[in-house]
């Protein structure tokens, strides 16, 4: 008779170590506020011991497509993805000049695709402080000095040779 019940004893207790173990490892749920943010694209704000406090990250909605051309032929294209680290109290005067911030820092990446900036090493230290530094010129020209504060380079990717 117990030997007829001990691999349903052991299948029970391999369940149940199962179940137990996945409950008391599985990661706490994200703050109500940070789902309802994240589902209608709102910016997130920092978290508090971010280093830049009073400031909100404010990501463009849509990547950037820079081509790079040599000899007026399409070698690559440049992808990228930006944020901004803007004033929280104005988050909707940036998503307002959304249209207007994308032109002008499409143009910088423009211009210094043109300068040879994302070819070679374009992730190099320098280059990339460079186009940073370009990048906020850039914004703050659009929004003020006061709103803007910082750009952050989220995602850069050169497809092609």
């Amino acid at each position: 008779m117990i030997a007829k019940l001990l691999p349903v004893l052991i299948v029970l207790l391999g369940v149940a170590g199962g179940v137990g173990a996945g409950l008391w490892l599985r990661p706490a749920p994200p703050p109500p506020d940070a789902e309802a943010q994240a589902e209608t694209g709102a910016p997130l704000p920092l978290p508090p011991d971010a280093p830049s406090q009073g400031t909100a990250l404010f990501e463009l909605h849509d990547q950037f497509l820079v081509p790079l051309l040599r000899e007026e032929r399409l070698v690559s294209v440049i992808v990228m993805s930006l944020a901004l680290e803007v004033a929280p109290p104005a988050l909707d005067l940036v998503r307002r000049a959304e249209p207007r911030l994308r032109d002008r820092l499409l143009q910088v990446m423009f211009d210094h695709a043109n300068d040879g900036g994302f070819h070679g090493v374009f992730t190099a230290n320098n280059t990339m402080t460079l186009l940073r530094r370009l990048l906020l010129e850039a914004a703050q020209d659009v929004l003020g000095p006061d709103v803007v504060s910082g750009v952050l380079i989220t995602d850069i990717l050169r497809s092609g040779s």
